[in-house]
């Protein structure tokens, strides 16, 4: 649907105050509008009054029916915000809206993994049904048909929801009751009844809470999760959450961008106003969280004389304080066991306000100011979520694993209890899983290191304690769900630094940040292929590089490969990988079909050699000679650090050696392993590459090299990454320490750091365009349309509409003609007639 035909269904503009643009977008058919009016209401689960549906179907029951027939063929949420239509009216509660669901997937056979997540969750915490309990009904139903007697779907699922969580706050409200139904309540039941019928809606923690629930399993009552303009939430650790599928349908949207941006600090109001999105959509996301137990709602206490003495013994199921069996709990997200048999209900901040107290104490007692201070921003990409997922690293890690990946976020205030698990995951372990386990040490202690460090904010003024700055995570993808501008708005508010990893995956559009400002890639362009050819072009140093456009073909390797055993491929959006040369040929061309690819000579026998070297570069690290132990002062350095801003970034350089001839044993054995990289590099699934890449080459052999003569023009620079780097402790390690000696986060840094990365930027941009010149076609991609033509690439980043080649320090347009025209020119010349 047309965005603009949307924003004016959403202001509610009758067919009559349209303007002329929309109109004729429509094919100035009023009819067709109406349509448009229809489905957008449906698929929005709009109300019927106060829209503009109410103008275009006339009949208020059927538009709802559509509506809800909608949402369940589509597998969506229930409708919560219009349970006062959906339970009075059409008597459909989310018990028996699920159990539709359930038995509609039953019937057509479709996997466990068909239900969107969060519909998933809320079938967990209504039916009690997981992804075992859903096999398990599945082959009931199966073998059922084998037999005279065979059972329904609907005979196998439950008669009525497991017993859910209340929180004391949630508020009950009448569904639709009938004489019948009031003679089978008990005499406490009918006076709660005869209470809300009175005197109208009553708190949830005023009742007696068997009645509640009681009330509730029968369909008797509905429970309103109530949102003020002022209430806070935070997302604890996911627990319960179903990792199924994502939709993309308008209120999964919406929750997942709530989920990345809300903080504890910020109320619905703010959010809504930072967000630019209505109000009343925020306060329902806000307390589906709730409903679900995903979100807690803060500053809400009973007192014990509002709370009804039958509450006092309610279970509480908070989920910071869960003391359940870690197995269970890895079951509760990863299959869907109901191992909560009230499900995943929210946490019950009123009777445990204290204990909130207590979690908070290991920060309140670094005295923080009273006033919100603003954060540093940790960003990561999915890869480390995976890396967290994989092995069995830590017993509770995967639930915070799972939040960093579906909430895109972790915050301040949870990072006591991550900390806690990763300080039992093991530093050692066997074969692949070693990176898994590396990852997560040094991961550990980059929070460490970021999270309140006085020695970072040194410059903070007399008045402001120097307690450091708190510390968030956040996922880039996630932050990539929000439009720039509203990116933008989030991060000015919330944080005064941002922090990337490094590597950032290729296949991820980095967060470009001028403030908050920003150590990592600066642009896009700056964490991706462009940039590499761009460090060759300012050095004038570099490995043998030819960066072929989408739609070339080769005939044969080019003569400047031939000499190298490994080639180091990259494909457009993707992580690098090292191959064999031998059969590399047919992967490249079937690779260049669908996308643009860098080819760069690695090692002429087996891998080539790399060596990280941190910045920015200390002062001892400039002097002296050149050597393997001291390659700060290599000349392509120095002419490096002319062009780019080393000392208020922070990073590293990979430098390599391809002529290594004295590799030791024990990399053999990775060499090996590298081979099995051969379609890695240019899988859409090879998100793990460039991890896998630097871990490989970077097993400590420096150590085993140093006496090792090294010739100072065999070694080049492969690539610079800004940001932290976690694949190796060692590296880390040694970037923290300079991050804390060279001030990077002092304000007086931070400022020059604003204003090299514009520079660098600028620099980038102007070097990317001045090699998209398509006034000269090559042969070899004249299939390739005009980048202005073309759709743009994922990441944004401007596709090569030019093959280029970098060889003996050039970087030029490659013709890939051979020999060159002149020459064949001369030989005529020189024959005689």
């Amino acid at each position: 649907m047309n965005t603009d035909v949307e924003f004016h269904i959403r202001q509610n503009y009758p067919w009559n105050k349209l303007p002329a643009n929309v109109k004729q977008s429509l094919g100035n058919s009023q009819r067709e509008y109406e349509k448009h009016v229809l489905l957008y209401s449906i698929r929005n689960q709009l109300r019927f009054r106060n829209n503009l549906v109410r103008h275009v179907r006339k009949d208020e029951r059927k538009y709802y029916e559509e509506l809800l027939k909608y949402s369940r063929d589509h597998l969506m949420l229930y409708p919560y915000h219009l349970s006062d239509i959906m339970v009075k009216g059409l008597r459909v509660t989310p018990f028996s809206y699920y159990i539709g669901i359930m038995e509609d997937i039953m019937n057509s056979e479709k996997s466990y993994d068909s239900l969107p997540n969060f519909t998933a969750a809320d079938c967990l915490r209504l039916l009690g049904i997981g992804r075992n309990q859903y096999i398990d009904l599945m082959n009931q139903c199966r073998s059922s048909k084998k037999f005279f007697r065979r059972k329904s779907a609907r005979d196998l699922l439950p008669a009525k929801p497991v017993e859910i969580s209340v929180e004391p706050w949630w508020v009950a409200q009448t569904g639709y009751i009938t004489e019948d139904d009031i003679r089978v309540c008990s005499p406490a039941e009918k006076k709660a009844i005869d209470k809300m019928i009175d005197s109208g809606p009553q708190l949830a923690g005023a009742m007696e809470y068997n009645v509640v629930l009681s009330l509730y399993n029968r369909g008797f009552i509905y429970l309103d999760v109530p949102i003020s303009d002022d209430s806070c939430i935070s997302v604890p650790p996911l627990e319960g959450f179903v990792m199924n599928r994502v939709q993309g349908d308008y209120f999964e949207t919406l929750l997942y961008k709530i989920f990345v941006s809300i903080d504890e600090q910020t109320n619905v109001a703010e959010l809504a106003n930072v967000l630019e999105i209505d109000l009343d959509l925020v306060k329902n996301a806000v307390s589906m969280y709730c409903r679900l137990g995903f979100a807690v709602k803060k500053g809400h206490a009973f007192s014990s004389e509002q709370l009804h003495p039958t509450w006092k013994n309610a279970p509480s199921v908070n989920r910071l304080k869960s003391t359940m069996d870690p197995q269970k709990m890895l079951l509760s997200w990863e299959q869907g066991s109901p191992v909560m048999e009230g499900g995943s209900s929210a946490t019950d901040t009123d009777t445990t306000s204290l204990e909130d107290q207590a979690d908070t104490a290991s920060v309140s007692s670094l005295s923080i100011p009273a006033a919100p201070t603003k954060r540093i921003a940790f960003l990561f990409d999915s890869t480390l979520t995976a890396f967290l997922m994989m092995g069995n690293l830590s017993p509770n890690l995967k639930s915070h694993a799972v939040t960093m990946f579906e909430v895109g976020k972790l915050s301040d205030e949870t990072l006591d209890s991550f900390l806690a698990e990763l300080e039992k995951v093991e530093s050692t372990a066997e074969g692949e899983a070693q990176r898994y386990f590396d990852h997560a040490l040094t991961l550990k202690n980059t929070i460490l290191f970021l999270r309140y460090n006085k020695e970072l904010t040194q410059d903070q003024g007399p008045d402001i304690p120097n307690i450091g700055f708190p510390l968030d995570m956040l996922r880039c993808e996630s932050l990539l769900g929000l439009d720039q501008a509203t990116c933008s708005r989030v991060l000015n508010k919330n944080y005064k630094l941002l922090v990337s990893m490094a590597p950032l995956s290729n296949e991820i559009r980095p967060i470009s940040s001028c403030t908050p400002q920003h150590i990592g890639p600066a642009i896009p362009e700056v964490s991706s292929i462009w940039f590499k050819l761009y460090l060759y072009h300012v050095t004038g140093q570099g490995p043998p590089s030819l960066l072929l456009s989408k739609g070339s073909r080769l005939r044969k390797l080019p003569d400047i490969f031939q000499v190298y055993d490994r080639l180091l491929i990259t494909s457009w959006g993707h992580d690098p990988g090292v191959v064999p040369t031998s059969n590399v040929l047919t992967m490249l061309n079937d690779a260049l079909t669908h996308s643009a690819v860098l080819i760069q000579g690695h090692g002429m026998h087996g891998h080539g050699e790399t060596v990280h070297i941190p910045f920015p570069f200390d002062e001892e690290d400039l002097k002296g000679e050149f050597s393997y132990s001291n390659m700060c002062v290599h000349k392509a350095l120095k002419k490096l650090k002319e062009q780019v801003d080393l000392e208020h970034q922070c990073g590293y350089i990979t430098m390599l050696n391809s002529n290594n001839r004295h590799r030791r044993r024990a990399s053999d054995s990775t060499e090996c392993r590298g081979d099995t990289h051969l379609g890695g590099g240019l899988d859409t699934n090879g998100s793990t590459e460039s991890f896998e890449l630097v871990t490989e080459e970077n097993n400590g052999e420096s150590k085993g090299k140093t006496d090792t003569p090294s010739s100072e023009d065999e070694w080049v620079p492969l690539e610079l990454c800004f940001g932290m780097p976690l694949f190796s402790s060692e590296l880390n390690r040694k970037v923290c320490r300079k991050i804390a000696s060279h001030k990077l986060c002092s304000n007086e840094s931070l400022q020059e750091l604003l204003h090299s990365s514009r520079k660098l930027s600028l620099k980038v941009l102007s070097f990317v365009q001045s090699f998209q010149d398509c006034s000269q076609p090559s042969d070899l991609d004249s299939g390739v349309l005009n980048p202005l033509s073309q759709p743009p690439a994922e990441s944004g980043v401007p596709l090569p509409a030019l093959n280029l080649i970098f060889k003996d320090g050039q970087l030029k347009e490659w013709s890939g003609r051979a020999p060159p025209p002149l020459d064949i020119s001369a030989l005529q010349k020189d024959q005689p007639t």
